[in-house]
């Protein structure tokens, strides 16, 4: 979306979604007022948002760069050398869904391997690799419920 609140969409994601072919879709959302279909690009539609508040959602450009900041640091500690983009991701991910006052973590084990798009025999390598860089206390996967828990270290003892 653009500044204007225009969003133009390719003719392939629109057939993915099953929206080519269907104009009675595209009435409804103009109908509840959601939109307004501009003229037809060639391999694209390009409609106008009318919900005046998409505008004030996205996030302003400074707390853009922030997020941004805050990720490259979490996923790039001193101590963990060279790792690879996918430890870095998975470093990320992680820090992201701990608890910030004490470190502790918990999610699904399938949805950390979806999310990060790591094979699920693949994860326990990552982890060990972000264990032996000094990021994790401990980590381990429930065997009743197959959730992942983990403990990251304190920011001074990394």
């Amino acid at each position: 979306m653009n500044g204007q609140a225009q969003v133009r969409l390719p003719t392939g994601v629109l057939r993915s979604l099953r929206l080519a072919d269907s104009p009675a879709s595209w009435r409804e959302l103009e109908h509840a007022r959601w939109l307004r279909t501009a003229s037809p690009a060639a391999n694209a539609v390009v409609a106008e948002l009318l919900d005046a508040t998409l505008l004030s959602q996205a996030p302003a450009r400074p707390d853009r760069l922030q997020a941004a900041d805050w990720a490259l640091r979490v996923g790039r500690p001193a101590r963990a050398g060279a790792i690879g983009s996918l430890t870095q991701l998975a470093s990320v991910y992680l820090a992201a869904h701990s608890a910030p006052e004490t470190g502790h973590g918990l999610c699904e084990y399938d949805r950390m391997t979806h999310d990060c798009a790591i094979d699920h025999t693949d994860l326990p390598d990552v982890l060990d690799q972000l264990a032996g860089a000094g990021l994790f206390a401990s980590w381990q996967v429930c065997p009743d419920s197959g959730d992942l828990q983990w403990t990251m270290r304190p920011r001074s003892a990394r």
